[in-house]
């Protein structure tokens, strides 16, 4: 996960906790979490968009296809 390991994620989770206290530690996990998961939401929806261009377009731009083509007359 992002090369951390179990220390760095500790040390994280400490500064954080003094950082932000105890109280608010779950509000800012709950936002992070939020934030991530509609993150996660828009890169997903592009994905399905460029997926559904390239269905709708049928490989019409391959470019070997068209050398064969050409080859073939």
């Amino acid at each position: 996960m992002f090369g951390l390991g179990a220390p760095e994620l500790i040390l994280i989770l400490i500064l954080a906790l003094i950082i932000f206290g105890p109280g608010k530690l779950p509000e800012v996990g709950r936002a992070l979490g939020k934030g991530i998961r509609e993150f996660k939401n828009a890169t997903n929806s592009v994905t399905e968009e460029i997926k559904e261009a390239a269905k709708i377009d049928g490989g019409n731009n391959n470019p070997d296809k068209e050398k064969a083509t050409q080859q073939a007359s």
